[in-house]
């Protein structure tokens, strides 16, 4: 069998290692950071416990699939995990409110007409029709199958035309969708936040984004007991199950090549490892930044970039218990130009001292090509979290700021990886798996099918199979 490299131990290199190790072959992650998640993280501090990444989960069915294939123990014995409902609270910026359950449509739309008035629920049922036709159009090439040499069908916008023959006003961004169909500015701040949760401005989205809220609404939202983190403690236990090799504190340097092909990677140390295959699960353009990528060839794409976002986190230690009727999520929405702030609040007995006091996390998005004062945006990120958290001045025992540079720190990028969307020319597609070196291919968030828990655990299975597999290998089932 193969010897398989892996750079990085993000979840979509480790959902890789684990389906390639259960394929026998010998696997060894060479890991520059003295642990394992990559972007899922997690900080202590006097008893408290914060994941530093994502909060929640989606499309849970991604890794049950990964611990069926690697294991004999499933994903619910070795996490516990729980839908959140509310899936979110969205209190908007005229001070309306309203909770949306989790994974259901029918619960939404009435949820939003009781909110917002007459008409508002329905506008959105009918919005989430036609995002479900672009789902459909997309799913399989977006999600199940490796990104096509030819990408022209991808660069297409799938998102279908208000109307019908000689009359369809094609709708090629987000911020159309929502001016055409939903008209409610609260209506179009709840559609422009699903794509700002992915790192995507609703101004400069395709509309194709529309798949995102279909997406979250269709098949739920879910927590993972003791925190997100936990799942990445999982699977890191599942690789080692499977006698997956890790070494941390290791660089790569370079990749080496042979003949134009992957044949092994240098390390910080000078040590060179062989390799018949080579993962590169760190962000991609943290790969070419740092020259271990040769990517200087004319023929050659760069590095899957949509824009320049990053986001500002802080973490929020609080006296006093979590009250009753708590949203675990809930979303301020901004003012005027500003993104919104989502608060998270899961209420978790592992991420607390004790009862008398709770774990807050809050976020907002960050143009990385804007200079900001990162301690005042947090002053103000953390005052527009007060109308989620009653109280939190005055409960406030500490914060911690996590900056978009923390970020890159700890995993080589400050920029959020968002999913692959179809549309707008394929800007918003990342790198394929398949690289244009031979024997290197791409896993995780930067990579097809682009950022998010979900997608980067589906990057891995693609991945797997394109080596396992070979030139045969059509996609997941």
């Amino acid at each position: 069998m193969a010897r398989i490299v892996v750079i990085g131990a993000g979840l979509g290199a480790m959902a890789a290692a684990a389906r390639l190790a259960i394929a026998g072959h010998t696997v060894t992650v060479y890991e520059r950071t003295s642990t394992y998640g990559g972007a899922v993280g997690r900080f202590e501090r006097d008893g408290f416990a914060f994941d530093t990444g994502p909060g929640l989960l989606h499309l849970p069915a991604v890794y049950r699939d990964l611990f069926v294939k690697t294991g004999k123990k499933p994903l619910e014995e070795c996490v516990g995990l729980t839908q959140v409902d509310p899936a979110a609270r969205h209190v908007f910026a005229d001070g309306t409110r309203v909770d949306l359950p989790n994974a259901s449509r029918a619960g939404t739309v009435a949820a939003l007409e009781a909110a917002l008035g007459a008409g508002a629920g329905e506008r959105w049922g009918d919005f989430l029709t036609r995002a479900r036709e672009a789902w459909d159009r997309t799913r399989r090439p977006l999600l199940e199958e490796p990104q096509p040499a030819d990408r022209t069908a991808l660069a297409s916008a799938p998102y279908p035309a208000l109307k019908p023959g000689f009359l369809r006003r094609p709708t090629t961004t987000l911020a159309q969708v929502g001016a055409r169909e939903l008209r409610d500015p609260r209506l179009i701040a709840l559609l422009d936040s699903y794509a700002e949760a992915y790192g995507f401005p609703a101004s400069a989205a395709p509309a194709s984004a529309a798949v995102l809220p279909y997406m979250e609404q269709t098949f739920g939202s879910w927590y993972t007991a003791g925190g997100i983190r936990a799942l990445a403690d999982a699977v890191y236990e599942r690789c080692r199950e499977r006698r997956v090799e890790f070494v941390f504190g290791a660089a790569v340097d370079e990749l080496l090549t042979e003949d134009g092909r992957a044949v092994g990677v240098r390390l910080a140390s000078g040590e060179t490892v062989g390799a018949d295959h080579v993962v590169a699960g760190a962000p991609v353009p943290s790969l070419h930044r740092e020259r271990v990528l040769p990517w200087d060839r004319a023929d050659e794409r760069p590095p899957f970039a949509h824009g320049s976002t990053g986001r500002l986190t802080v973490l929020l230690a609080l006296r006093g218990g979590r009250e009753d009727g708590a949203a675990h999520r809930t979303v301020v929405h901004g003012d005027g130009d500003r993104p919104g702030v989502t608060v998270l609040r899961p209420g978790d007995p592992a991420l607390r001292p004790d009862a008398e006091h709770e774990s807050v996390t809050v976020s907002t998005l960050v143009d990385l090509e804007r200079e900001e004062d990162m301690a005042v945006l947090a002053d103000r990120t953390v005052k527009a979290a007060g109308r989620a958290v009653p109280g939190l001045a005055e409960r406030l025992l500490w914060r911690e700021v996590r900056t978009p540079e923390d970020v890159r720190a700890a995993t080589g990028a400050a920029e959020i990886p968002g999913p692959a969307l179809a549309g707008a020319a394929g800007t918003y597609l990342p790198a394929a798996n398949l690289s244009p070196v031979p024997g290197l291919y791409f896993a995780g968030g930067w990579s097809h099918p682009g950022g998010g828990l979900a997608h980067a655990g589906m990057s891995g299975a693609l991945v797997a199979g394109l080596i396992v597999e070979g030139a045969e290998f059509r996609g997941s089932r």
